[in-house]
């Protein structure tokens, strides 16, 4: 049975000289895995192989969620070539996808999951896009719509609101630790004042209207401390850093 989606290009890898091992994230599927068969021939129905971040119209038949999948047709509506004349821009989104090839499972669909992945490249390729707030938001997001980033307002061992001065984030708790609780937790990451702040901004955030998150007003410093607990975060939940992390946040 032939499937027909919206999808983006966040994975690939060489299957042979002529093919290609293409994972996506469909709106309506999920993540899939595909065998392209002849997408590398310039003359294949695609116009060559197919790149990381390309977006459009997807038509493939499905096996199983360990088995690949086969492309039938890719049609490109979207290169997103302002993110790949820009090194950062690039660096920012080539996380994104990362990020959630290695956060979503093969074939759960997860339509706020595309949207946002969707919204974010798009914004990256604007001109006046703050990088950094704009990938905190991102991931801000992600985690918390695959359900690993709960309430940032409170310590998760004694559930008072954390307004310390001194605060961690752990990951294997789930959350915040205020002073009184943190000595009890060998895993966890220290925030200083500029991380606080840009989670306190992510948390005002998604407590407004959604409309807001496009306008987000966060500054680069508090931006990257945030970006850098959550990679944290990620790092510590996959048992692994993402390969891209340190180029994109730093």
């Amino acid at each position: 049975m032939r499937n027909r989606d919206q999808a983006i290009c966040i994975r690939t890898a060489d299957y042979s000289e002529t093919s290609q091992v293409v994972s996506f994230l469909t709106r309506d599927a999920g993540v899939v895995r595909l065998i392209a068969k002849g997408t590398k021939r310039p003359k294949s129905k695609s116009g060559g192989a197919i790149d990381l971040l390309t977006e459009g119209d997807l038509v493939y038949t499905a096996r199983s969620a360990e088995a690949l999948g086969t492309l039938v047709e890719f049609t490109e509506s979207a290169s997103h070539a302002a993110l790949r004349r820009d090194a950062r821009r690039l660096n920012a989104a080539l996380y994104a996808i990362e990020l959630v090839g290695e956060i979503l499972p093969v074939g759960d669909a997860q339509r706020a999951s595309f949207d946002l992945l969707h919204n974010t490249l798009g914004r990256l390729g604007e001109a006046d896009a703050p990088l950094q707030p704009v990938l905190a938001y991102f991931q801000w997001r992600l985690l918390q719509q695959v359900g690993l980033l709960g309430d940032m307002t409170a310590c998760v061992v004694c559930g008072r609101p954390v307004t310390d001065t001194e605060a961690w984030f752990s990951s294997r708790e789930g959350g915040l630790l205020c002073g009184g609780c943190e000595a009890g937790i060998i895993e966890k990451y220290r925030l200083d004042a500029a991380a606080r702040a840009g989670l306190a901004a992510l948390t005002a955030v998604q407590r407004g209207p959604a409309r807001r998150a496009r306008r987000i007003a966060l500054p680069d410093s508090q931006a990257v401390a945030a970006n850098r607990v959550l990679a944290y975060h990620v790092r510590e939940q996959l048992g692994k850093p993402l390969r891209m992390a340190r180029f994109a946040i730093g």
